[in-house]
């Protein structure tokens, strides 16, 4: 196929990996996958997409998944090329496709290259890698919305700290701030799929049945599910992502025992990422929340995997799935050395519950003494800021979100918080150890099990939630159903009342919240 019968793939320019080692070229023959998106048959309404109405999955493969045709072409276009169509899902629009490297190189226009880089977990890993711009054959020309999984380098990083020193901690259980953020009682998830991404390591189930028995606290029903070969593969090593994983469950455990968890295992890559999320989504039964602990700087992804993420969180919201992710554990710069100011993603997509930070200062079991932003600076900050890519969502627009650094406005990141200090941690277990762990990592399933009680009591799932959270709301006001946090920054923006860069709304209070989304109290 001539360059002539090429054309690009919109956003899928790829900067070459500053620091990389470059071990050789990919073999030839050697097998390579990725995943494509399609285009929707038709566009999803903003009033399906705020809620509070929903549809089925079968009704949203229906309407708005790929069609019949645009399926047709890609299989005939690619099988000709000498690739090999491995799953469908109409749904969520996804293609998999494999074949040998120089195939692949072929159809989509690019040159691979095995390199050694950072694994952003502090080790290093061999991976392929590409550069600069895909193309795609003519006759898929908007029809192939973004093709994933060629490059495999590190995509997200995991947004948990462990404390250095766990004795000196002031750390609380997860169940005791469920009760410090009055979590509604009369609720603990029964009747509600709570899923959990995970991008590596694992969890024991050893260790699931000594931490809930030592809570005395019934051991949540946890099961693994493998997506793109990603597998329950726990490393022995509490600093690696094994203590990602033991976080999100267990703190998702304690706060929601009786919801069903789903932790979908996929590879750290931007295809292993969207395709767990996707197939989470997607899942029946419909989760009634995602929880989402990984991520990174909105600058290091490239735009058409964005743009195929915040996709699949607007079908979340019109399946009734609030997704929660966290906003990051390195300030407003992200952990970025270029000076300037960056949100994190997939927290900054305005589909998403971005979930950030605190350090709490309480004695349980009800007293809360003060909050403060989390800014430790030996232990790390919250994430938070506006967004360079995705303009202010409706729901925020009277919220006094700030101009972005470089001019324009944006979506403002967190929405929410929660205590997320490693100096006033989660006390957890992992790989046989009890550890304190903090981070926005343990704010995501916070509130992933907050809103399946919540959605137990209302009778129903939340969706995109942000659309009653903020109901009313104005700049410099608190919001009802939280707790303001006005003491602190994040290292560019400060905290104030009412919405802010750094919390977000507040922490919550749950049964308030209750009140505020269904006029309950119980």
């Amino acid at each position: 196929m001539t360059e002539a019968e090429h054309v690009p793939v919109p956003g899928s320019i790829r900067a070459e990996l500053t620091g990389a080692e470059v071990v050789g070229p990919v073999e030839p023959t050697e097998t390579v996958s990725a995943t494509l998106v399609l285009r929707r048959r038709e566009e999803l309404g903003e009033a399906l997409v705020s809620g509070p109405e929903t549809i089925t999955p079968h009704e949203l493969a229906v309407r708005y998944g790929a069609s019949d045709e645009d399926l047709r072409m890609v299989r005939e276009v690619l099988t000709a090329a000498g690739l090999t169509i491995t799953d469908v899902h109409r749904g969520s629009r996804r293609v998999r496709v494999s074949g040998p490297a120089e195939a692949m190189t072929a159809v989509f226009g690019t040159e691979l290259t095995v390199v050694r880089s950072a694994d952003l977990l502090g080790g290093t890993i061999a991976h392929r890698a590409r550069s600069g711009e895909l193309r795609i054959p003519a006759e898929l020309d908007g029809l192939v919305l973004a093709v994933l999984g060629l490059d495999e380098r590190p995509q997200a990083r995991a947004q948990f700290r462990l404390h250095t020193k766990p004795a000196a901690a002031r750390s609380f259980t997860p169940d005791q701030l469920g009760t410090l953020y009055a979590f509604p009682s009369g609720t603990d998830g029964t009747g509600q799929t709570l899923a959990i991404i995970e991008l590596g390591g694992g969890f024991k189930p050893a260790d699931l049945t000594a931490y809930f028995a030592g809570l005395k606290i019934p051991a949540p029903q946890v099961k693994a599910v493998e997506v793109d070969g990603g597998k329950n593969a726990p490393t022995g090593d509490p600093s690696s992502a094994d203590g990602e994983v033991m976080l999100d469950i267990e703190v998702a455990g304690a706060l929601a025992p009786k919801a069903d968890q789903l932790v979908y295992f996929a590879p750290n890559t931007d295809q292993g990422f969207l395709d767990a999320v996707a197939t989470a989504v997607h899942a029946t039964p419909t989760p009634t929340a995602v929880s989402i602990s990984w991520g990174q700087s909105e600058d290091q992804w490239t735009a058409q995997a964005r743009a195929a993420m915040d996709q699949v969180f607007a079908d979340a919201a019109a399946l009734g799935v609030t997704i929660c992710a966290a906003s990051g554990d390195n300030g407003s710069t992200d952990g970025q050395s270029d000076g300037g100011q960056h949100a994190d993603f997939p927290a900054s997509s305005p589909h998403v519950l971005a979930c950030g930070g605190t350090n709490l200062r309480a004695t349980p079991p009800t007293t809360i003494e003060s909050e403060t932003v989390w800014n430790n600076p030996s232990g790390g900050a919250t994430g938070g800021g506006v967004s360079d890519v995705f303009p202010v969502p409706g729901f925020q627009a009277s919220a006094g979100v700030p101009a972005r650094a470089g001019g324009g406005m944006g979506r403002g990141v967190p929405d929410v918080s929660g205590n997320a200090d490693p100096a006033t941690g989660y006390q957890i277990l992992v790989d046989g150890t009890k550890a304190v762990v903090g981070g926005t990592s343990a704010v995501a399933p916070l509130w992933a099990a907050l809103l399946c009680r919540l959605a137990q009591a209302a009778g129903r799932r939340l969706g995109l939630v942000h659309t009653q959270l903020y109901q009313g709301v104005r700049a410099g006001r608190p919001q009802p159903g939280f707790r303001d946090v006005t003491s602190g920054n994040n290292g560019a923006y400060q905290a104030s009342p009412g919405w802010d860069p750094c919390t977000g709304l507040g922490t919550p209070d749950g049964t308030a919240l209750l009140r505020v989304l269904t006029g309950k109290t119980s």
